[in-house]
């Protein structure tokens, strides 16, 4: 009897892991429209305010990924987008306490003078592990000049993974730009 006690006491574990794994997971939606790409996004402080920065990104229309609904159609008309994510090609691994912005589902004003820009309202962040900036190339000060829009590491391979199940917006086989030395 205590056998079975102890059988069904481990599967139940195993179940009740999976879900709390399942429910850490951010859940993504892929979708069609006009975005916000603030990917390599240069972005600056916001007056009075130490956990908001102000990004410049890229207006996009396609398919991309993030975990609100896409825009209304009425939202683009009136100048807002959401930013989203599209999958990045290369990009370089920090492991320092540089702050930097998380842009995803933030909130953008399309540019009135140019469409094809967007400013977009990101938090501030630091210390959530090591974070990726996105490019084509490798410097020195790539990890440790300005903030820049990111995501941590983890967060880019939960999308990534997430996109392999997907058909409209596939991931790139990325390439880490730097190796870190521990």
């Amino acid at each position: 009897m205590k056998h079975r006690q102890v059988i069904l006491l481990a599967a139940l574990s195993v179940i009740a892991f999976r879900t709390f794994a399942r429910s850490q997971q951010p859940q993504f939606t892929v979708c069609k429209s006009t975005y916000a790409l603030c990917t390599k996004a240069k972005c600056l402080p916001m007056p009075g305010s130490s956990d908001k920065v102000s990004c410049a990104c890229e207006v996009k229309t396609g398919y991309s990924l993030g975990t609100q609904p896409c825009g209304s159609a009425q939202e683009i008309k009136d100048g807002r987008l959401q930013s989203r994510y599209h999958p990045i090609k290369s990009y370089a691994r920090c492991s320092n306490d540089r702050p930097w912005a998380y842009c995803l589902d933030a909130i953008c004003a399309v540019d009135k003078g140019d469409k094809t820009k967007a400013s977009c309202t990101c938090s501030l962040v630091r210390n959530q592990g090591d974070y990726v900036i996105t490019g084509d190339t490798y410097t020195k000060s790539t990890c440790t000049t300005g903030i820049i829009s990111s995501a941590t590491v983890d967060q880019v391979d939960q999308a990534t993974d997430f996109l392999e199940t997907q058909d409209a917006l596939p991931p790139f086989d990325f390439k880490v730009l730097n190796v870190q030395r521990k």
